[in-house]
């Protein structure tokens, strides 16, 4: 029988089975780290001869040819070879290939469980820094949005009813908040992930003089692991990100939930560019919400991503089992979404406009500004629950006949409470609901234009 001519292939005297080698390559997804592989390998090559373990000669020949494939990959001119089971064979053969036996050495002290686990951490700190200029781009818009929109006047709600008046600013501002919190998250994973896996070898580390340190200056981590069992097991910083992205997504989720009942005929409240909505195949008439639609959709296929590492994750024993191989394609996919949605979303979002009108003439509905009446009666003495109860029966007296809170006038009013004054009609306008709460995260004028001057001067404006 035909000895197998795999890099792990000495103690085997059979050929691996082409339907083996189909089921556990890995090469069409993880290709895609190939930069990584090859800058984790470079700095090996290097530590290996700073630590007396290769030649100067060897590790220049290997950094040379590790080079030039990179240089091939990068034009889209490498032909991998479909026989390959991962990315790291792909590339250990065609520089053993390029540069003969130095090429060999290229492995020593290294296993590829803690080669995987450094192209992975190496592929996650760059796309964390990509997601996260994403999501300053998003909060500037927002901020952007909530500078233009200051003086519009919308119904705030709470269980899908009208609530209180506040202003628009205010609304865009709490999405520029939750893509803060996103982008915090991000960061605090990437410096847990920001630590050199490298060293660990199989999962016991290596009996040959290897400097971590060394390589871990390399490659920029600010240190190493601590454990080489944990090391070759751990993978919590990928679920720890796709968990973070899962949040962002559920965050622009809930905003297309809002544009997409905002651009109905019922609210009438925005009107998202024609380049950003399609129609229907049958009703001329449809613009649709797809952009926002297909981005509450794909919250759900990140959600899958994240359960589908927990699941991985939960049941295996110490350390590195081959099932940790199907760990990268949620990761991706999480990653690829994520990105995307953000991307767009922000594009869209400046090609949306918002109808002040009809958003002023819907948050004076519902009653939205009996919470002032009661705080009215506050400030005159009256205990807040009994404000509340007096307020309560008005506000059935309206419904009963008909009318809102400003068609009553002062001896309606003192009919239910003999301390009116006149002043209860000022205290009733919009306006002056939304501006009377000043306080610090209040929807006021104020306070709103405070809190985009402290995300101008975070983003370096003036």
């Amino acid at each position: 029988m035909a000895q197998s001519k795999k890099a792990w292939g000495g103690r085997f005297k059979e050929a691996t089975a082409k339907s083996v080698e189909a089921f556990t390559c890995s090469l069409h997804y993880d290709s895609r780290l190939y930069r990584y592989d090859i800058e984790g390998s470079i700095a090996h090559a290097t530590m290996l001869a700073d630590s007396g373990i290769i030649s100067r000669k060897e590790a220049a020949a290997i950094v040379r040819g590790l080079k030039s494939i990179l240089s091939d990959m990068e034009k889209g001119g490498f032909v991998f070879d479909p026989a390959d089971e991962d990315i790291h064979m792909a590339i250990e053969k065609e520089l053993i290939r390029r540069v003969g036996a130095a090429g060999g050495k290229l492995h020593t002290a290294r296993s590829r469980n803690d080669q995987i686990a450094l192209d992975v951490r190496l592929f996650l700190r760059a796309e964390i820094d990509a997601i996260i200029q994403l999501l300053v781009s998003l909060q500037k818009q927002l901020v952007k949005l909530a500078k233009s929109e200051i003086k519009t006047i919308m119904p705030g709600y709470t269980h899908m009813q009208k609530a209180q008046p506040v202003l628009l600013s205010h609304y865009f501002l709490a999405f520029a908040e939750m893509f803060s919190r996103d982008e915090q998250r991000l960061v605090d994973c990437k410096k847990r992930l920001n630590i050199l896996p490298l060293g660990a070898a199989a999962l016991a580390g290596t009996g040959l003089p290897i400097d971590r340190r060394c390589t871990a200056k390399l490659l920029n981590f600010p240190a190493v692991s601590h454990n080489s069992m944990d090391t070759v097991a751990d993978r919590d910083y990928i679920a720890e990100f796709i968990f973070t992205a899962s949040l962002a997504m559920t965050h622009l989720s809930r905003f297309c939930e809002d544009l997409v009942l905002w651009s109905s005929d019922e609210f009438g409240f925005a009107e998202i560019s024609d380049a950003y909505t399609t129609g229907s195949s049958i009703m001329p008439q449809k613009k649709n919400p797809d952009i926002a639609e297909l981005i509450r959709g794909k919250a759900a296929r990140v959600y899958g991503d994240l359960f589908a590492i927990l699941t991985l994750l939960k049941g295996l024993p110490m350390t590195y089992n081959r099932d940790l191989q199907e760990d990268k394609e949620p990761l991706f996919d999480a990653v690829d979404t994520v990105k995307d949605c953000l991307a767009i979303f922000t594009e869209m979002l400046a090609h949306t406009k918002f109808n002040a009108g009809r958003m002023y003439q819907a948050a004076g509905g519902g009653y939205s500004t009996a919470t002032d009446v009661a705080e009215y009666l506050v400030e005159k003495g009256v205990p807040f629950r009994q404000a509340h109860e007096i307020v309560g029966n008005i506000v059935a007296h309206c419904v009963k006949c008909k009318k809102t809170l400003a068609d009553l006038g002062l001896k309606d009013y003192q009919k239910f409470y003999a301390g009116f004054k006149a002043d209860i009609a000022d205290r009733i306008k919009l306006e002056n609901s939304v501006n009377g709460r000043r306080h610090r995260g209040g929807t006021a004028t104020s306070s709103v234009k405070e809190r985009i001057r402290e995300f101008d001067k975070r983003f370096g404006k003036k």
